[in-house]
């Protein structure tokens, strides 16, 4: 596994907006990345650093493709790849930290301690698989409480958009804990059975928990008839019978007697002997006759008949007349007890009202046939005596209700809640001690973990040894400097640097190089970092050396890196790009037609300024840089291939090119004018070239060689656009001092285009 390319990269430095070209192929195991200071070398060690700290990068949106697969920055903790990167926080936070501190120490196995080392490596086995068990646990920690708690918010949420109302009410702000709390409280009682309760129950208690305040109402008045009493009068009044002189015809005809005797009680009021009917004279003795039947004895049981019968009437009005209150004037939950009461009470007033019209039909009946006795036929009713008293009791309810309103109500909430807890009850106690068992697995797990880790710190404090790599690193140190003055001393668990035997203090730039280089080279060999399945990474390595010690330099590296599984060198440096560049030409198949089959491969950090200031890319390696020994005949082609442009050019890319062109007459004025010392425009004025041409060629390095970014005043876009004729006028100088050398060059970065002959010119005075 390896770094295969730098995918995206988002306000990371000078890569405002970077996404690997479609065209470029990705990193293969030796790759030199060649660019100047401010192209990006720092941004990309800085992000491999943070790979290597399995950390997520400091700056913008990071993508690196690792082993073909993209990972994101915020992803750098989970990638095991090992990684180390030697750059100038490197040399900042482990070798030369601010306010000073020891070396961390290079760890490597003591001949004595190698079966104790077999027993590390078996405890290392024995850890990964508890890790591995350790992450297991972990996992089915989180999915169990993620189920727990999935239940306990559903179940809360369920319960508080059932119970939720307008006004204060605790079940308007119910959540998991309130759920969880009562579950548990529910469990510990052993009490989920009797909080469950009925369908009819749980809709009762719903409609006490929607309903409003009510107004009282009032209780049925209303007694049932004795009829046990009305039986008696009934049967000893039908069983009666009248002694009289009666009249046959009368007697036989019940009707024409009740006219008689009506008519009989009008003549005694008018004392009238005529008959009324007719106005014809009564025979004698009939009224008498007539008296005689319709005796006293007749009267007064014809009246005991019509005052039952009143009774009986008055009973069946005040039983038709009864107002039984509506069902809706009570709370909802009590309307099915309300209707099964009012339909009993219903029942019962019809029997009675059944009963006593029989009783006066037979009543009525029995005066037809006062001279015989009658049987009674009529049987009473069976109705419940309490059927008054059950519908009062659920009018007393409601009333009492409407005293305890806010009470009942809450009660109702309370047991739905209740109810609602209780049916997920088993389901809350599995998952619960789901979440238990798996705690208590995790547990056991990381303390198996942490056993293991224990033993073998242990033993690896027995076993390790970082005396040979600092006696290693002295006799680097030596072979690099030439001198053994300064040291790597072990104190405690690491390492100080001495000169002389004594701490060793304001060291120079090229003694913090070499030993910075030095140490993390010989870091390599740790035997916390496989090598061989690792990426090193190197940022201008050979900063601030001089030749002798860069080839040194380079002797190292070459000698402790190539092994690495994965090797990437980015520099400025050109004499260290040139021999990095020689070492990965003639490595084994580097030859290959197919890139993809060559083990190294080069590339280079361009830069260009838009508007928005200056944009880093990588992109293939310049042929020029690959091809040749120089890093003159690069900037040569550059500035060449600028000047000699005929169509309209970028602004941005003229951004780059002061930079260059002050490189190459730099290079170019050392070689022709060894003698002279000191700046540029001391070199110039021994050229004996037109001075204005000298002076607008001095103007443009020394305003625009110095800065990537527009915001000064000399920074002027317009003048920066002349760079073409400027570069004419510096390449018409370089003739004028070295005409074949000039033209030599023309062939080797233009042939096509170049011309020999003397009276060719590029440019004209």
């Amino acid at each position: 596994m390896g770094v295969t390319r730098i995918s995206r990269l988002r306000d990371c430095g000078v890569f405002h907006d970077f996404a690997w070209p479609a065209d470029l192929p990705e990193f293969g195991r030796y790759n030199l990345i060649y660019g100047w200071n401010g192209s990006g070398k720092t941004t990309i060690s800085r992000l491999l650093r943070a790979l290597e700290a399995r950390s997520t990068p400091p700056m913008g949106k990071v993508t690196i493709g690792l082993d073909g697969r993209d990972v994101r920055g915020d992803e750098f903790a989970q990638v095991t790849l090992p990684v180390r990167v030697f750059n100038r926080d490197f040399m900042a936070e482990s070798v030369f930290p601010v306010g000073g501190g020891d070396l961390p120490p290079i760890f490597v196995l003591g001949k004595e301690n190698v079966e104790k080392q077999k027993d590390v490596d078996r405890l290392k086995g024995d850890k990964a698989k508890a890790e591995s068990h350790l992450l297991s646990s972990q996992t089915k920690n989180r999915d169990a409480e993620k189920a727990f708690e999935k239940l306990c918010v559903d179940r809360a949420r369920l319960i508080k958009d059932t119970l939720r109302s307008s006004g204060s009410n605790p079940y308007n702000n119910y959540h998991k804990s309130d759920f969880q709390g009562e579950a548990q409280k529910m469990a510990a009682d052993g009490n989920a059975a009797s909080c469950r309760l009925t369908d009819e129950q749980r809709e009762r208690l719903l409609a006490q928990h929607r309903a409003t305040p009510k107004p009282k109402v009032q209780e049925v008045t209303y007694a049932l008839p004795n009829f046990d009493a009305l039986i008696g009068s009934l049967s000893q009044l039908l069983t009666t019978t009248v002694v009289s002189a009666a009249i046959q015809a009368l007697k036989d005809d019940p009707t024409l007697a009740e006219w008689t005797r009506k008519g009989l009680g009008l003549h005694r009021e008018r004392e009238a002997d005529r008959c009324l009917f007719c106005e014809q004279p009564l025979p004698k003795g009939r009224l008498a006759a007539l008296e005689a039947h319709f005796s006293a004895q007749y009267e007064q049981f014809m009246q005991r008949l019509d005052q039952l019968i009143g009774q009986l009437q008055a009973s069946l009005r005040t039983a038709s007349e009864l107002r039984l209150p509506n069902k809706a004037e009570l709370y909802d939950d009590l309307a099915a007890e309300f209707q099964t009461a009012e339909t009993e009470l219903r029942a019962a007033l019809d029997a009675v009202q059944g009963f006593l019209n029989g009783a006066v039909q037979a009543l009525t009946d029995k005066k037809h046939r006062a001279f015989e006795p009658v049987a009674l036929e009529l049987q009473a009713p069976q109705v419940d005596a309490e059927v008054v008293e059950k519908l009062n009791t659920v009018i007393r309810k409601h009333n009492q209700a409407c005293d305890d309103f806010q009470g009942r109500v809450d009660d109702a909430r309370k047991r739905l809640a209740l109810d609602m807890i209780a049916a997920e009850l088993v389901e809350f106690v599995r998952l619960r001690d789901a979440v238990q068992q798996t705690a208590a697995d995790e547990q056991a797990a990381a303390q198996e973990v942490q056993r293991l880790d224990a033993e073998i710190t242990l033993l690896e404090r027995e076993i390790v040894e970082h005396r040979q790599p600092a006696q290693e690193l002295n006799g680097d140190l030596h072979k690099y400097l030439g001198h053994d003055e300064l040291r790597l001393e072990i104190k405690d668990t690491g390492y100080t640097i001495t000169r002389n035997g004594v701490p060793a203090l304001a060291l120079s730039e090229g003694e913090m190089t070499a030993i910075a280089l030095l140490y993390f080279l010989k870091g390599l060999q740790d035997r916390r970092f496989d090598v061989k399945q690792g990426v090193v990474v190197l940022d201008d390595p050979v900063s601030s050396l001089d030749a002798n010690a860069l080839y040194l330099a380079f002797g190292f590296i070459r000698e402790r890196t190539q092994d690495a599984g994965q090797l990437i060198i980015l520099t400025h440096n050109f004499a260290f790009f040139r021999q990095v560049r020689n070492w990965f030409h003639h490595l084994k198949g580097q030859n290959k037609t197919d890139i993809s089959k060559r083990p190294a491969r080069f590339f280079m950090l361009d830069c260009t300024s838009d508007q928005n200031g200056r944009r880093a890319i990588i992109r293939w390696l310049d042929p020029l840089l690959e091809e040749y020994d120089s890093e003159y005949h690069y900037l040569f082609a550059r500035i060449y291939r600028a000047s000699t442009e005929t169509g309209p050019t970028c602004l941005e890319q003229n951004y780059v090119l002061p930079n260059m062109a002050r490189r190459m007459l730099e290079a170019f004025l050392a070689f022709r004018q060894p003698q002279v010392s000191g700046e540029l425009w001391q070199k110039m004025q021994e050229v004996p070239f037109d001075e204005a041409k000298k002076l607008r060629i001095l103007r443009f390095l020394h305003t625009h060689s110095h800065s990537g970014a527009v915001g000064e005043p000399e920074h002027d876009p317009s003048v920066l656009s002349e760079g073409s004729a400027v570069l004419k006028d510096l390449l018409a100088l370089i003739e004028s001092q070295d005409r074949a050398h000039y033209l030599a060059m023309v062939q080797i970065v233009a042939p096509a285009t170049g011309c020999a002959e003397p009276e060719c010119k590029v440019v004209t005075a």
